[in-house]
């Protein structure tokens, strides 16, 4: 079992594993062919998700995902409740977002991810 209490990524698609800690679905849409049972999911945050517009603009081209990541970085910054419920699973252990796209390295939990760790580390975080 995890003993750190770390952020990490994973697609809703591979296994649970003991060492997931908190699992928390990050995308508005249910994923294709996933049961709740094979998600085992601590909790399904669409609130999180990028926006509708910002999700069809980005249409997971990687060409976007700069300005995607801007984008969704400042819907994150006026999205404190939801960013908020990821920092208190945190405090608590690991926590394994789980997101659907294909693409392992343009996608919404990368920048989650990323989000969450620079305010984590923030010297200006209270």
């Amino acid at each position: 079992m995890a003993s750190r209490n770390e952020l990490q990524i994973k697609r809703v698609y591979e296994p649970a594993d003991d060492d997931d800690g908190a699992r928390v679905l990050i995308d508005r849409v249910w994923p294709r062919g996933v049961t709740k049972q094979a998600a085992a999911l601590s909790l399904w945050l669409k609130e999180i998700a990028p926006s509708a517009a910002l999700r069809k603009w980005f249409g997971h081209d990687p060409t976007r995902f700069q300005e995607f990541q801007r984008r969704y970085r400042a819907e994150l910054d006026h999205n404190e409740i939801a960013v908020s419920h990821v920092r208190d699973l945190l405090k608590k252990g690991r926590v394994t977002l789980l997101y659907g796209a294909h693409d392992m390295t343009h996608n919404n939990a990368i920048v989650l991810r990323d989000y969450i760790g620079e305010q984590e580390h923030s010297p200006l975080k209270g």
